[in-house]
């Protein structure tokens, strides 16, 4: 596989242009934030990236891990690497400094994890997980759980996880099982969890996984369902990893892809109940774990982004040396890159990864303004934007994601079809993005249940009002074109009218679900195309190498990808009929 070189001029682009994270210094907690500072970070990140994780990504694709008696082996060097990334302190960057965090925004810790997924996403599942963690924790656990775990989680010294999903109970939290009992100052927990990522491991010192249980007296449903910190070493007195609990790994999955990511089966309580402690309140442990997966959300979505940049580049190398056939306007063989059919693929991936890390950058700065923000009612309305714009980055990036590394396959002709080359690798890891974290189609539920019904769509109608604005731009024509400017018009309007449908059918029982995917891919089709015209906008008077390949990507999308929205614009409007009046027999 060609080497990854982090794309550091557009992430500190985006950072800058679109999330403008010279504006969060006016934000009490980022005082000290800079552009310069945020270049800085992002170089450092790159070479740990390049150098340390990026060239172990393919030997842990073919050795995957090991499960032996006393747990789970990692890949060949990952260890290594994650030390590398503990002593740089790389765990830490968006934490609280109470705990021994650095204080950054999230957007800035966000883009340094693109690089960690781009170089090898089943290394950067580790600490990914741990970040989840941490933030649940942080927000819902009493001080003395913060003060135990959160210092050794934040330096990455100890790891997280989240233990949601059992045999009988996939997404419908509602049938989870597993039993918290109280003894003292702690529970008993017993059961079985499936799908845990990270779930054991030697790289770090402990592992801390938050596990969703029921105590004794809990109601059924998701009401009724608590959450629990339970170590994989309990702490002695001095707060070092002590006596191994009652939880282990009994069995890991082979996936289709991320292979050298252990998704582990963990049993709790073989032995007479796992110690667990108690986060949050009794009975609200899914309003806790939300902490964590609403962010988780947003940074699988960027997963989707960053595996995508790594297949572009890897399509761009090899379409620049590989030799075959007479291009149009040549007379003798040459790279294929000058085949129209090959610049349609890499104009499409290229365009379609910027615009996804564009949407991502952007809709995980809203994270940082909510935190940030003092006046309680702009605070409100970061708060309705990131809700709205965490389905669109989790749904849109990871369903780009699979269109992109599925081109760089096709870019690579046969020899895409040989794992050798890497693009196969790609290919697999990326499925499983629009799965985990909640599949796409929970993503479109929640964007058009809680997120656009419920509040009768005042946060999309608030981000279409500064999308008008933004058309009412006195150069943008010039900038983007009459007919650019006039499709993305025509766009901003669809999303619009198929918002007003959906809350025009809000008492049908099966409209709002038999359109929801078509209303999320609309939506984050535009929002991500509104996003590329800014950035547009801001290059207008650059007459860098940067800047034109930016207008020129920026032209591609408009042209070849935006009027995809018209076929999720028209689909949304007969969705009931096609998808709900056909009797279940003839599916």
């Amino acid at each position: 596989m060609p080497e990854y070189k982090a794309p550091l001029q557009d992430m500190a682009f985006v950072l800058g242009e679109l999330t403008d994270i010279d504006g969060l210094a006016a934000l009490p907690p980022f005082t000290e934030v800079s552009r310069d500072l945020a270049e800085a970070v992002l170089d450092e990140a790159g070479k740990l990236a390049s150098s340390v994780i990026a060239p172990l990504n393919a030997d842990g694709d073919r050795h995957g891990v090991r499960l032996q008696e006393d747990g789970v082996v990692a890949a060949p060097g990952f260890r290594d690497a994650y030390q590398r990334y503990v002593e740089g302190g790389w765990g830490s960057l968006q934490f609280d400094p109470e705990y021994g965090g650095q204080g950054l925004p999230f957007s800035l810790a966000v883009a340094v994890q693109e690089m960690w997924h781009a170089a090898n996403m089943s290394w950067g599942l580790c600490p990914l997980l741990s970040q989840g963690a941490v933030e649940a924790i942080a927000a819902n656990a009493d001080e003395s759980l913060k003060a135990r775990y959160l210092p050794a989680m934040v330096s990455g010294a100890w790891s997280g996880t989240m233990n949601l999903t059992e045999p009988q109970a996939g997404s419908d939290l509602a049938a989870v099982k597993a039993r918290a009992v109280p003894e003292g100052d702690h529970f008993r927990v017993t059961g079985q969890k499936i799908f845990i990522t990270w779930g054991d491991h030697d790289m770090a010192d402990n592992i801390v996984h938050l596990v969703l249980a029921r105590l004794p007296d809990a109601p059924e449903g998701v009401k009724g369902i608590s959450l629990f910190l339970v170590p994989k070493y309990l702490l002695n007195e001095d707060g070092s990893p002590g006596e191994r609990n009652d939880c282990r790994a009994i069995s890991l999955e082979h996936k289709i892809g991320i292979h050298a990511s252990p998704t582990c089966v963990m049993s709790y309580g073989d032995n007479g109940g796992a110690i667990g402690y108690l986060v949050g309140k009794p009975n609200q442990g899914l309003a806790c774990m939300f902490t964590m997966m609403n962010n988780a959300r947003l940074t699988v979505g960027l997963q989707g982004v960053a595996v995508a940049e790594r297949a572009c580049q890897q399509a761009r190398e090899y379409c620049r040396e590989r030799v075959q056939g007479v291009a149009p306007g040549q007379r003798e063989a040459g790279p294929i890159v000058g085949h129209p059919d090959v610049r349609r693929m890499l104009m499409t991936m290229n365009a379609l990864t910027e615009a996804g890390r564009a949407l991502a950058y952007v809709g995980c700065a809203e994270v940082d303004r909510v935190h940030g923000e003092s006046d309680p009612q702009r605070r409100a309305r970061h708060q309705r934007r990131l809700d709205l714009l965490t389905p669109l980055v989790k749904g849109w990036c990871t369903e780009m994601a699979q269109e992109v590394t599925s081109l760089n396959v096709q870019c690579h002709g046969g020899m895409g079809f040989i794992e050798e080359t890497g693009a196969g690798q790609l290919f697999r890891d990326a499925r499983i993005l629009p799965i985990y974290e909640g599949t796409n189609g929970i993503q479109a539920m929640d964007l058009v249940g809680r997120k656009t019904l419920r509040d009768r769509g005042t946060a999309m109608f608030e981000m279409l009002e500064e999308m008008d604005a933004f058309l009412a731009e006195p150069h943008l024509e010039s900038v983007l074109g009459s007919e650019r400017k006039a499709l993305l018009t025509d766009a901003v309007v669809a999303v619009a009218d198929a918002t007003e449908f959906l809350l025009g059918a809000s008492d049908s029982a099966t409209l709002p679900g038999a359109i929801a995917f078509h209303y999320l891919m609309l939506s984050a089709t535009v929002v991500a195309a509104w996003q590329m015209g800014r950035a547009a906008l801001s290059v207008a008077e650059d007459d860098s190498p940067f800047a034109r390949r930016k207008r020129h990507h920026v032209h591609f999308y408009l042209e070849q990808i935006l009027p995809r929205y018209l076929h999720h614009a028209r689909a949304l409007r007969f969705g009931d009929d096609t998808l709900m009046a056909l009797p279940e027999e003839l599916l």
